[in-house]
């Protein structure tokens, strides 16, 4: 069981990982220790085989307010490179570690998602939202560059001109308009979002694991491939995934017109 005053709380259950944001009073507005421990934590699950699903919420009001700017990181004289170096080292890191993990992941925003809180939970496979749920690119309030693999999530799932849309102006996306652009998978009321997650990580989890990380693998990759490199690259996964045991289960279960019992392996 997880300590329930860390800063990033832990638990396992049912197969799946659940990882919350504990910073209820700063609306969990990410520490560098923070994001450490996520990037750590869903190490952790790509190689837990226990672990075959992940959901990443936040406590309290917020999901993630984006990054803690007054923890003192952004202080002191800085020197060239400095900045680009932090954001390769910490932000872009965060994200890369959501879009690399090999189970699947499952934003739970129950909250504000702001800056790289929106990013955070942009970058996970599935998206579901409370109706409370705000998504903000805030970047451009404050005179900067969006950063968290913005400008490269945002085009992706909405388009360039949309992302330029949120990018340029910086207004709040309630979830009904998060859901509509296609930001989000559901809307669901506050008060189902923890168990609809729950449901949601649960299916997954009893799914074909490596099918699932081959099939993140190949739908992420895809967006930079040309159809070439994707067809070989599908070809190959399908290979390696019919070594499974799951694998072959889901055929012994079909021809034998039974329900599949996947294991994870």
């Amino acid at each position: 069981m997880s300590d329930p005053t860390a800063e990033v709380t832990h638990t396992v259950a049912g197969g799946v990982a659940y990882l919350a944001l504990n910073r209820p009073e700063a609306l969990n507005a990410i520490t560098p220790a923070q994001r450490d421990r996520l990037i750590t934590l869903l190490g952790e699950a790509s190689a837990d085989p226990s672990v075959r699903a992940v959901v990443l919420t936040g406590t309290g009001r917020g999901f993630c307010a984006g990054a803690d700017l007054r923890g003192g990181g952004a202080s002191g004289e800085r020197i060239p490179g400095d900045v680009a170096r932090m954001i390769r080292q910490g932000a872009q890191r965060l994200i890369a570690a959501v879009l690399d993990c090999e189970k699947p992941v499952l934003a739970a925003v129950n909250g504000t998602a702001a800056g790289l809180g929106a990013h955070l939970a942009l970058a996970c496979d599935l998206v579901l939202a409370a109706e409370s749920a705000r998504f903000i690119e805030v970047f451009v309030r404050r005179g900067l560059v969006p950063d968290g693999g913005g400008a490269y999530l945002l085009p992706r799932l909405i388009g360039p001109r949309r992302a330029k849309e949120l990018m340029f102006f910086g207004d709040a996306v309630s979830a009904a308009d998060a859901e509509r652009l296609g930001l989000v998978n559901r809307v669901v009321p506050d008060g189902e979002l923890e168990k609809t997650a729950r449901e949601w990580a649960e299916r997954l989890a009893t799914g074909p694991t490596r099918a699932l990380a081959l099939t993140k693998q190949l739908v992420n990759a895809s967006l930079d491939s040309d159809r070439t490199t994707a067809f070989a690259a599908e070809a190959a996964a399908q290979e390696i995934n019919m070594t499974t045991e799951d694998a072959r289960e889901g055929v012994a279960s079909f021809v034998e017109r039974r329900s599949p019992e996947y294991r994870g392996r």
